[in-house]
């Protein structure tokens, strides 16, 4: 693409960001159909009694588990709009009522294929039903109870536009429940669709819905049906101590509310029809099974997959924020929930004092949500589509390259009822958590009794190999620190110092000797949450940078009213070791500061049952078997490789010299945008520019850029840094001006690429652009397996460590038979 051609689409951009952001402050759906909050009441029917244990709940915690599990807030309009800006590839409408395979719908084949958890008392459907418009949904067993939540009589949905108008056959279309109905996949539920006016009925046609391309890719498609997303489809999955016999056909008593969807494909999730052609299927199979980017939609360009959290021993961890979880709000965070909102005495207010503390547990992996347990939950609403109406006003879904502003929670809290109602309910949801998130022991699994045994010396050496490693991180019970070395009132400027004090003295004998006393307690599990909560700064981890280096907490980005200013005010963790993609070569790369450069040590509850490992799941096996043996070989792979009894997984392309894997392109790709899809550009261009736009378009009108090669690092374009980070207007125009000379000098090696090219000689198109490539990445640590090498000898391993990365060692290293014995051991927690 030529110079001026990209001046011409910058100066289109910068127009159309002026414009997206003028007008009045908008409403939510429920707002513009005249309702507030207090109409959208909270269900009651205890109808998942079986989940969770069979765990009797009070009838507000019922009320929370409800909300969890099918409480959507409207966000349907948001999950509709969605496959524009992934180019048709993402399709709610298509995952729960796909296209025929051989005349059958595929809802046998979806926790193969998907690893989504299908609804107990649905079956296959055996045709396009002519009621639901032709699609093939899962059909109702008429021998169970009717779905509670659909009843639109109890719970009247908004109705708008096309909802309770006549269709041009005669029919009603229905208004429908706020809840929806189910759809027979857990956490998603089905909306009629208020732009179905009559004119989009008559060009509705189902059949050209599942077959033809130039319909269903068409952006102006409506289609009958919305779909809403609750907080249960990424969190409910099998029970690891009661799993179904058949992952296909659980029971309601086989799932659980807080496990995690540690089984879900995203990557198949996101492209309904996956194409290892398209660029942007290449970028989401970076997601392994059970791990995604929650910034995703509101990109930070980064591409940043974490595993979707389990929830286990809520109270044990409150109990940590009174300790270290001390944060101080500042500006719009001020405006979140506070549990003193709806509990005027009890324990429950003690996690915040007016006017600005919170003591809060941080759920990220970044620690970045730090303004409370509600404030942690309202948030996730926000990023799964509630209040899309103003959430997309603050950046460019998915694509990016528009500058991020703040959601503010006061907005929310003045245009939104959905928003209003949402606040008003994750109290009982926090109340259910506090009963159900119970941990899931190996010796209460199916013959788990016999698994978990070993030599009483065996487990007494693991638990102090424990106490030893790995309890200053992963036990909320620990020695009380000495007040010089006490982490409680760090947060903020001063933490990297504090955290450097007490990590000096968790090396001593002293700590180890108390820590060994307090292990060997026989209450040692009872309300310990197995993780000390603590920012642990990436030169003493030395896991994937990526997770740290997220962006969307940061003063002024788009979660900022969700983090404290303790958060925004942390300091840089210095200089980290990284290593070249295409040489293996170390690089070293300055951290910024502001909150990034820290992770949060998950928990070690059920560890057991929750591999792989890492944030990203990118250690140990993943088999997609939730029995019980399939847990524990993946548990047993995966351990042996955290403690480096086996080798990690190391790249197909420069082996072991990188230390790990980098995710690289698995055949030769194109960033692919459908014809329906491609923008309407004003003006005329002519030339050179005319050339350059025809040259991204093939014989059907689709715009096509590439070839990528076939083991390309995939991080290397989908961390491209679109914006600058600065505020300087010298600093801003520097950063434009590498950027746009760097498209520019890549499109044009590209159009010069023979035909025929092999994969190697490509790649070299992009090496020969390295340094600018590298320059403009927001992430380049491209091994995404690597780190946490306590108690092996990797850790002392300096050779190529940063004097910030060495100043934290040595630690000790252990045995083949003390790790063996601490695997013994972790297998009981």
């Amino acid at each position: 693409m030529t110079g001026p051609m990209l001046t011409r689409l910058s100066s289109i951009a910068a127009l159309l960001l002026i414009l997206s952001g003028c007008g009045e402050k908008v409403e939510d759906e429920a707002a513009v159909a005249g309702l507030d909050e207090s109409h959208f009441r909270h269900a009651g029917e205890d109808y998942f009694k079986d989940m969770d244990g069979a765990i009797a709940l009070s009838p507000e915690e019922v009320k929370g588990r409800n909300m969890w599990l099918v409480w959507s807030g409207g966000n349907d309009r948001f999950w509709d709009y969605m496959t524009r800006p992934t180019y048709g590839g993402f399709d709610l409408l298509k995952i729960i009522a796909p296209m025929p395979a051989g005349g059958v719908a595929r809802r046998d084949a979806r926790w193969k294929d998907l690893g989504l958890i299908n609804e107990p008392c649905f079956g296959e459907p055996t045709g396009p039903d002519p009621k639901r418009f032709g699609l093939w949904l899962d059909v109702r067993d008429p021998a169970c109870p009717a779905d509670p939540f659909a009843d639109e009589t109890k719970y009247p949905g908004v109705k708008l536009g096309a909802r309770g108008e006549k269709l041009p056959d005669g029919s009603v279309f229905p208004v429908g429940s706020y809840y929806g109905w189910p759809t027979g996949i857990v956490g998603l539920r089905l909306f009629t669709n208020p732009e179905f006016n009559a004119d989009a009925a008559k060009k509705w046609d189902a059949k050209r819905f599942y077959t033809d391309p130039t319909y269903y890719n068409d952006p102006k498609l409506v289609r009958p049906y919305r779909v809403g997303m609750s907080c249960g489809f990424c969190h409910v999955g099998p029970s690891p101590v009661n799993p179904p016999a058949d992952p296909a056909r659980p029971q309601w008593a086989n799932l659980s509310s807080t496990v995690g969807a540690q089984y879900m494909w995203v990557d198949r999730l996101f492209f309904w029809q996956p194409n290892e052609r398209n660029f942007m299927y290449q970028w989401v199979k970076t997601f392994r099974p059970g791990a995604m980017d929650t910034s995703l939609v509101s990109t930070d360009n980064i591409n940043n997959p974490r595993t979707m959290n389990a929830i286990y021993s809520l109270g044990a961890r409150l109990e940590i924020a009174k300790h270290t979880g001390k944060e101080v709000l500042s500006g719009g965070g001020l405006k979140n929930k506070q549990f003193n909102d709806y509990f005027s005495d009890g324990p429950m207010t003690a996690f915040f004092k007016a006017p600005d503390t919170s003591f809060t547990p941080r759920v990220l992996k970044d620690g970045s949500d730090s303004v409370g347990a509600l404030g942690a939950l309202n948030r996730v609403y926000l990023n799964i589509g509630l209040f899309s109406e103003e959430w997309l006003r603050h950046f460019n879904a998915v694509a990016g390259g528009k500058p991020i502003s703040p959601m503010e929670i006061s907005v929310a809290q003045a245009h939104s009822p959905y928003w209003r109602a949402t606040e008003a309910g994750t109290p009982a949801t926090a109340l259910f958590f506090l009963k159900a998130g119970r941990p899931d022991r190996l010796a209460d699994a199916p013959g788990g009794a016999a698994l978990v045994a070993a030599p009483p010396a065996v487990l007494e050496r693991g638990r102090q190999v424990f106490a030893d490693t790995c309890a200053r991180c992963h036990s909320s019970k620990t020695p009380i620190p000495p007040p010089e070395v006490s982490i409680a009132e760090c947060n903020g400027p001063n933490y990297l110092g504090c955290f450097g004090r007490w990590w000096r003295w968790t090396q001593t004998t002293n700590f180890k000797e108390q820590m060994r006393a307090i292990v060997a307690q026989p209450d040692f599990l009872t309300n310990n949450y197995l993780s000390s909560e603590k920012r642990i700064p990436l030169t003493l981890l030395r896991t994937n940078a990526c997770s740290p280096l997220a962006t969307n907490a940061l003063r002024g980005n788009i979660w900022d009213n969700f983090s404290s200013e303790s958060y925004k005010t942390l300091p840089s963790v210095g200089h980290i070791s990284l290593r070249d993609p295409f040489t293996a070569k170390p690089v070293y790369y300055q951290m910024p500061g502001g909150g990034r450069g820290y992770t949060r040590p998950p928990s070690l509850i059920s560890a057991w049952s929750t591999a792989p490992f890492l944030l990203n799941n990118s250690v140990g096996l993943f088999n997609q078997d939730p029995s019980v043996a399939g847990r524990l070989a993946a548990f047993d792979d995966a351990i042996q490789q955290m403690l480096l009894l086996k080798p990690r997984e190391f790249d197909p392309e420069l082996g072991a010299a990188v230390g790990g894997v980098i995710d690289r392109t698995t055949r030769r790709s194109y960033l692919f945008i459908p014809k329906g899809f491609v923008p309407d550009l004003p003006g005329k261009l002519e030339g050179a520019e005319e050339r350059a736009l025809k040259s991204l378009i093939n014989e059907n009108g689709d715009i096509v850029i590439g070839p990528i090669p076939k083991g390309m690092p995939v991080n290397l374009l989908a961390n491209l840094k679109p914006l600058a980070e600065s505020k300087d207007p010298a600093a801003v125009a520097k950063h434009y001006g590498q950027l746009i000379t760097l498209l520019a000098k890549l499109k044009a090696s590209l159009i010069r690429v023979p035909t025929g090219e092999s994969d190697l000689r490509l790649r070299g198109y992009f090496a020969n652009l390295r340094e600018p490539l590298m320059a403009l990445n927001k992430c380049p640590d491209f091994v995404v397996n690597r780190g946490h090498y306590f108690g092996t000898a990797e850790f002392n391993n300096v050779a190529t460590l940063t004097q910030e990365e060495r100043a934290w060692g040595p630690e000790p290293v252990l045995s083949d038979d003390d790790k063996r014995a601490l695997i013994a051991f972790l297998k009981t927690l």
